[in-house]
């Protein structure tokens, strides 16, 4: 195939979209395919650099200079090219497109979610709202997409009208292979790196500084429990948070809640043998996120064997699947104390399994989890793609 890969362009800091559309060209030109990576180059934005003018000149730059430069480019590639959108936040460009075979890869729509008050806990601007409308404008042109979960298409169609047959579910795969580190081995790595090493000797949270990563339910969860294990006499076991340090007066009033005795550890920027060593060692994985993409950490945890806590929505709870265990989402506006005590009691029920129990629910954890560490996510996405060339009459190379 010829595959003409659409990506954001570095200076709108993304990360995680443009690794993705690497990901995506070294995975096809691996497989034989001939891929070209397409994106938007800083011409007003390298000569702007006060914050709020420099974000201005970054979409002149996307949606002014770059569809007339693609333009010409565009008479260059060959009919049966492949026009591959890495993300749908890129919908403004995809009516460059729309008369030529093309595929828009769909993550997560909590941006226009919120931007159409789906989601009060993260309001969002006038200036924000109609940036989401012209997002949705454009890929509400594309004709086919893949969506990461069975979420993700479900507020396709809610949200976007986009028809259900037009829309592919393929799972993301792992970016890491992820299985159990052998004990020795994740002792000397976490005691290296100065934190709790023995097994089951802490509790693990994983997830950036987001609103919807909900880390005051998180500590406040983790205080109700210490409180518990205080009343029954019993040392609380620490919890590590990787992420971000500690900001915002919640989270601060939620760390003053935490009795004495135990012990919220905050580190960031852990490499991957640390963090495949505390997924190993940890008595429980905890993530009662309000909303997710997809949930990457909820998998990582159940391959290396950590029993999860996360909320039984999705796709938290479609990606946990049946090994997780689940708490309700904590309600928008509600106090997070009764929800804390809710959840703390089920954290106290796993952490109570006998060993049999404790085995069989790692067991299907990981067997659960093996089917996003096989690579079939990138054999998935060849196969729409070469469905959509030969709906278009070009016989995929």
């Amino acid at each position: 195939m010829r595959i003409a890969i659409f990506t954001h362009p570095p200076f709108m800091n993304s990360q995680s979209m443009p690794r993705f559309a690497r990901m995506l060209e070294e995975a096809y030109t691996a497989r034989g395919h001939t891929v070209s990576l397409h994106s938007a180059v800083p011409v007003m934005r390298r000569w702007i650099t006060h914050p709020k003018l420099a974000k201005w000149a970054g979409y002149v730059d996307q949606y002014l200079l770059f569809p007339r430069a693609f333009r010409k480019t565009l008479r260059t590639l060959p009919p049966d090219t492949l026009f591959v959108f890495c993300d749908q936040a890129l919908g403004p460009w995809c009516p460059l497109v729309n008369d030529r075979p093309h595929v828009v890869h769909a993550h997560d729509l909590l941006a226009l979610r919120s931007a159409l008050g789906d989601i009060p806990e993260n309001p969002t601007s006038a200036t924000g709202k109609a940036y989401q409308r012209y997002i949705r404008q454009g890929f509400q042109q594309a004709r086919r997409f893949i969506a990461i979960s069975r979420r993700t298409q479900d507020d396709l169609i809610r949200f976007a009208g986009i028809p259900r047959e037009r829309i592919s579910v393929v799972y993301n795969d792992l970016n890491h292979r992820f299985a159990p580190m052998p004990d020795g081995e994740a002792r000397a790595v976490l005691t290296r790196a100065n934190l709790p090493a023995d097994k089951g000797s802490m509790l693990l949270h994983v997830g950036g500084g987001q609103w919807y990563k909900n880390r005051v339910g998180i500590v406040s969860l983790y205080a109700a429990y210490a409180r518990r294990c205080a009343q029954a006499g019993a040392v609380p076991l620490p919890l590590l948070m990787v992420g971000p340090p500690p900001s915002g007066a919640p989270l601060q009033a939620a760390l003053a809640s935490v009795p004495a005795g135990a012990q919220v550890i905050f580190r960031q920027g852990l490499d991957q043998p640390t963090l495949v060593a505390a997924y190993t060692q940890a008595a429980a994985f905890l993530f009662p996120s309000l909303a997710e993409g997809f949930g990457w950490p909820i998998v990582e945890a159940q391959a290396c064997g950590t029993l999860t806590l996360t909320t039984d929505e999705a796709p938290m709870s479609e990606v946990g699947g049946p090994s997780a265990f689940y708490v309700p989402r904590l309600p928008y506006g509600a106090p997070v104390g009764p929800w804390a005590e809710t959840a703390a009691e089920t954290l106290i029920g796993m952490l109570a399994l006998s060993g049999a129990e404790r085995e069989h629910r790692v067991q299907q954890a990981q067997t659960w989890a093996s089917q996003f560490n096989t690579g079939a996510a990138i054999e998935g996405y060849l196969a729409v793609y070469a469905d959509v060339l030969k709906q278009a009459g070009c016989a995929p190379a």
